[in-house]
């Protein structure tokens, strides 16, 4: 536990929410609702006379709204982290990709449920643990970044047996034949910087999970489709899977690959949640591993929690390829720090570099 609580700000113009979300929170020890406001204007008022930790900002609010309030939370207070509350609307999740893609670390749906007891239970599971990850990398940056061994020369331990680093090494140079990427807290924005630095004419397919609710991974889809000028869709069943093509993982369904008729194919399906998520990156990766081998190439991306250890585990039994992002650069350095710890990075790169690198691997290796 902390020794100083996590202060949590919350913004919305909903007296009912703001009530539901702090009732969520106030069985926390190590957090704290440290102030309300109904707008952004008076988010802003607030924040300039007390400390706080992580905001969490309504979407859609008069006076002045959540992308705007984000906005000069980033100018002003460019170190505290910010999630974004929204309800189920289209126009809700435009503007909540649009917030996530300029750097909210992550989004939470307003609960839809008629009872206030499971509203508070639905957001309790997915605030908690959000904002415990940025709460806590807020508090402690100074002393990580003082403490923390560049990630290039992490040792990895504990390791696969020396007999599966061999055949890994053996099989690192094969061209890569599908790009898997592996994503959750702070995806958005990571994409929004790695996406457009792949050429849109990069030769082979690229299947993207990225956690989050359904009806938001469609705009995300078009986000990415904008900012790379590469064809990118909300993946749907039996899609046969296209070089210069970019599938993303529907939300609240799984994402994998499959065969038809020997041709690969994009399946969909609503397999238990892993590690709590659906879409999991896990049966991506252990489908990717499957079908193509040693033809992988893995990133796994910014994110929370170790979701896609176990299918990074099944891409290097398979002799494929994963890059990690590293810590310094990571939102939250849980998933890329699962796979780094067991072993199972090749590289370990700043976001920064993690696009040239996969140039590297699927352009200049014959």
């Amino acid at each position: 536990m902390s020794a100083q609580p996590i202060r949590v700000l919350i913004v919305d113009d909903s007296a009912v929410i703001r009530g539901l979300i702090s009732k969520s929170l106030e069985q926390e020890l190590d957090i704290i609702v440290a102030g309300t406001a109904m707008n952004g204007e008076r988010a802003l008022s607030w924040m300039s006379s007390h400390p706080v930790d992580v905001v969490i900002l309504d979407v859609e609010m008069p006076v002045m709204d959540g992308l705007t309030a984000l906005q000069k939370i980033q100018s002003d207070f460019p170190d505290v982290p910010v999630i974004m509350a929204s309800g189920l609307t289209s126009q809700g999740a435009e503007t909540t990709v649009k917030a996530l893609s300029l750097g909210a670390v992550g989004c939470v749906a307003k609960p839809q449920t008629a009872s206030a007891a499971e509203s508070i239970r639905v957001l309790s599971r997915e605030l908690v643990m959000m904002i415990k990850a940025v709460g806590a990398k807020r508090k402690s940056t100074v002393q990580v970044v003082e403490s923390t061994v560049p990630a290039k020369t992490v040792s990895p331990a504990p390791s696969p047996t020396s007999g599966q680093l061999f055949q890994k090494s053996i099989k690192f140079y094969k061209q890569p034949e599908v790009l898997v990427i592996g994503t959750s807290t702070g995806g958005p924005k990571a994409l929004a910087e790695l996406m457009p630095q792949i050429p849109v004419d990069f030769p082979i397919p690229i299947l993207i999970v990225q956690h989050m609710p359904p009806g938001f991974t469609e705009i995300l889809a078009s986000h990415i489709q904008k900012d790379s000028g590469r064809v990118t869709v909300e993946a749907k069943p039996n899609e046969p899977l296209e070089s210069h093509k970019t599938y993303v993982a529907p939300g609240g369904s799984h994402l994998l690959i499959g065969e038809n008729n020997g041709q690969k194919v994009t399946l969909i399906n609503q397999a238990p949640p892993e590690h709590f998520c659906r879409p999991s990156v896990n049966p991506l990766f252990r489908s990717a591993a499957e079908h193509y081998g040693s033809a992988t190439l893995a990133v796994m991306l910014t994110g929370m929690g170790e979701d896609g250890i176990e299918g990074s585990h099944d891409i290097a039994r398979a002799g494929g390829t994963i890059i990690a992002q590293d810590e310094a650069s990571s939102v939250v350095w849980g998933m890329p720090a699962a796979v780094v710890m067991a072993g199972l990075a090749d590289k370990v790169l700043p976001l920064s570099e993690i696009a040239a690198e996969i140039k590297s691997q699927c352009l200049v290796r014959a």
